[in-house]
């Protein structure tokens, strides 16, 4: 059996003249974008210009929300009642799909972003408060899920289409959770690392932690950042690397 995986990025996080990450190219190397939804990043035109050209490069559109954090990037922790992250996150996926559907495509996927993902990454209850927000919009969008994780518990107990999801510049703690950007070591900007990385734990069906173990997991896609200095040479690394060893990459079909 041929395996096959989807690469994501996440793009649409320019603001106004303030240009941030390699959409375009990175449009050329992946099959699916993760766009912003002006909470964390972007604004409506960002979003309008960056849907239209995922649209005409074949790129599956997805919403990208998280915590309304401009400064911080939603990088930042924020603790909402139920009620209003719920409310935070159908906001903006519910934009993210009309502008898609103003522009003649569809919202394929969601995933969410920063902290907003690194929390529901660690308390199912809050992973089932956004996910459940985000169906109430597009009941049959496929989540995109940190594979491993309550992320993907909550979505195996909603029973909704989702996709299990790797990094491909980012080390990983022994729960399959990301070790913080604050620690030396987290992110990962030699392309030469990056593509063999993501073949080896693709073939494995499983992520390799720092300390070498393995957590055998479903992967369907895998992230590719956009706004570090090396982003696009990984991105293409592992586009490479993954073809070479005769893995397809294709656009992203839900699980359930």
């Amino acid at each position: 059996m041929t395996l096959s995986v989807d690469l994501n990025a996440d793009m649409g996080e320019s603001f106004g003249p303030w240009v941030m990450g390699n959409d375009g190219g990175l449009l050329d190397v992946i099959t699916s974008a993760n766009i912003a939804c002006g909470f964390h990043a972007g604004d409506p035109d960002v979003m309008a210009s960056t849907m239209a050209l995922a649209r005409d490069k074949g790129v599956g559109i997805g919403s990208h929300p998280g915590f309304r954090d401009l400064q911080g990037f939603g990088r930042r922790r924020i603790t909402l009642p139920d009620a209003s992250l719920a409310n935070l996150v159908r906001y903006q996926v519910a934009a993210s799909a009309g502008m898609a559907r103003a522009l003649g495509s569809e919202l394929r996927h969601v995933k969410l972003h920063g902290a907003m993902a690194n929390m529901t990454s660690e308390n199912l209850h809050m992973a089932r408060v956004c996910y459940e927000a985000a169906l109430s919009v597009v009941p049959d969008t496929i989540i995109m899920v940190l594979a491993g994780t309550a992320q993907e518990q909550a979505v195996r107990e909603l029973g909704c289409s989702w996709a299990g999801e790797i990094f491909a510049d980012r080390a990983y703690n022994d729960d399959a959770t990301l070790v913080d950007r604050s620690q030396p070591g987290a992110v990962i900007h030699d392309p030469a690392i990056a593509g063999p990385r993501m073949v080896e734990m693709v073939k494995a069906g499983a992520i390799i932690t720092e300390s070498g173990k393995r957590i055998a997991t479903h992967i369907d896609t895998i992230c590719l950042h956009g706004d570090t200095p090396t982003a696009l040479e990984i991105a293409k690394s592992v586009r490479t690397s993954l073809q070479e060893a005769g893995i397809r990459v294709e656009r992203l079909s839900g699980r359930h």
